[in-house]
């Protein structure tokens, strides 16, 4: 699933919409206890391991 929701991006940073499509993922398919917990989310984005916006110059 990782590398479907990457593909083509692997050699930046996680966008939020690749993490909200893995998430979705997890949530459709029943696998709750995969999914990252509130407090792990928020720390990939305040410690910017996660890209909330990426725009071309």
């Amino acid at each position: 699933m990782k590398t479907k929701a990457r593909k083509g991006d692997e050699a930046n940073k996680p966008l939020l919409n690749q993490i909200n499509y893995v998430l979705l993922h997890l949530h459709l398919a029943g696998k709750h206890d995969a999914k990252p917990t509130h407090e792990e989310l928020k720390d990939w984005l305040h410690s910017g391991q996660v890209d909330v916006l990426r725009m071309n110059k």
